[in-house]
């Protein structure tokens, strides 16, 4: 839907250049909140510890857990019942994930032992150069990122010549059998890919305890098309709203105007995977981190109900572009399109936590920033997909709206979205954290 008082907001490529280099150096959840965190350290924010006492003082602060984020800005004169504005979403993408013990191999070729990390496309994975990312545990606990970003992995698709029927009754794949990547030829010795991650960060052998790593596809985010109005790339599910709520975040920080609510960011990890983790939408972070303001702002527990009752969150995260090839997949009636702008998504069964007053607010941003907008509902006869919303909204008590930008090949090791789509994502967001 378009605002007829306003003309949309111009394609800017800038935002959608640094998107692409969001992408590509965000190989894993950890690497995302890193870079989340010195786009703010630069626009003037301040990590806390949840460890420390917190003070009153206004401005920019965020909280770092493993592959998530929380973020707020505090402005002047803020009072303890205050309520905040939230744009939310996940760091995590489906991927194939290393297993505790990664060394195996077969018939000569030596292979990495993986779990299927999300509902991913399993074909999408094959034959495709692959790198490891994540993060490293040493011995003195601390934490150490790593990603190697060459061609070390690769899944192998088995022969036509030896599947004849693969192209008329598809492929069938066994995620324990058939997508094992190999990463070389020989013996396997236990405890090869560590040793080899130890000498690529120039740590000494033994010093690495404990990892994250999960396999990543090295090919960079691309323009795509005859005008380059697409972008292919990874994780588009769902980094295009981290960045875009980053963005938000830092603008608004900066904005002369006093702000009558207190933005938020909250990136959660896990989302592929239900959310009940200490760092998913389902744990208590952002309930810590939102109450936690309130009281070191002299705050009663009436002034944390107070705020709750007045805080909204924009939960966003990737919905479906109609598919031009599948087209009966998709509602006839709701079938939003790349470079349409924002999507508006409703499940009346409440796996998105949008209603009408929801779509009110989303629809006043909207018009506010210039940005037209579109709306995503399943078709009836499909299951509906669900996000960090109605878990925001039960876990918290807070009104939730969820939004996110069309792309097609969800959960693809590469995705596709319009180019215009993050910039207009980000600039509705912005003025929903306005106010």
């Amino acid at each position: 839907m378009v605002n007829p008082m306003r003309a949309p907001l111009r394609f800017d490529r800038g935002h959608t250049d640094d998107l692409m280099s969001f992408l590509a150096a965000s190989p894993s959840p950890y690497h995302a909140v890193a870079n989340a965190a010195e786009r703010l350290d630069k626009a003037g924010f301040r990590q806390v510890a949840e460890t420390d006492a917190w003070d009153a003082t206004s401005g920019g602060k965020y909280v770092l857990r493993g592959g998530a984020i929380v973020a707020w800005y505090v402005p002047e004169g803020a009072q303890a019942s205050t309520p905040f504005r939230i744009v939310g979403g996940h760091t995590d993408s489906p991927h194939l994930h290393v297993k505790p013990i990664p060394d195996m191999g077969a018939q000569g070729w030596r292979q990495i032992a993986v779990e299927i990390y999300g509902g991913t496309l399993l074909n999408t994975w094959l034959d495709r150069d692959l790198g490891i990312a994540g993060r490293l545990t040493l011995r003195d606990g601390t934490h150490r990122l790593v990603n190697i970003d060459r061609a070390l992995l690769r899944v192998p698709q088995l022969a036509v010549h030896l599947d004849r029927s693969v192209n008329t009754d598809g492929l069938k794949l066994d995620k324990q059998r058939h997508m094992q990547p190999i990463w070389g030829q020989g013996d396997v010795h236990e405890g090869d890919l560590i040793r080899f991650l130890e000498e690529e960060e120039g740590l000494t052998h033994g010093q690495v305890t404990g990892w994250d790593l999960m396999a990543h596809s090295i090919d960079p985010p691309a323009y795509l098309g005859r005008d380059r109005e697409l972008v292919a790339g990874p994780r588009m599910d769902n980094l295009i709203s981290v960045h875009a709520g980053v963005a938000a975040l830092a603008a608004v920080s900066t904005a002369e105007e006093a702000l009558p609510y207190i933005p938020v960011l909250a990136a959660f990890d896990h989302e592929e995977n239900g959310s009940q983790s200490d760092t998913g939408a389902d744990g208590p972070l952002l309930g810590n981190v939102l109450e936690r303001s309130v009281f070191a702002r002299g705050g009663s527990f009436d002034d944390r109900s107070r705020a709750f009752a007045g805080t909204i969150c924009l939960s966003s995260d990737t919905g479906h572009a109609v598919h031009p090839n599948y087209a009966e997949r998709h509602d006839p009636t709701h079938q939003p399109r790349a470079n349409g702008g924002p999507i508006l998504k409703v499940n009346v069964n409440m796996r998105y936590a949008t209603d009408g007053s929801g779509q009110a607010v989303f629809a006043a941003a909207c018009e506010k920033a210039g940005v037209p907008w579109q709306v995503f509902v399943s078709n009836n006869s499909m299951p509906c997909g669900t996000t960090i919303g109605p878990i925001t909204a039960a876990r918290h008590g807070i009104r939730t709206v969820d939004i996110g930008v069309a792309i097609l090949s969800m959960h693809s090791a590469r995705e596709l979205c319009g180019a215009d789509d993050p910039y207009l994502l980000a600039n509705a967001m912005t003025a929903f954290l306005e106010g």
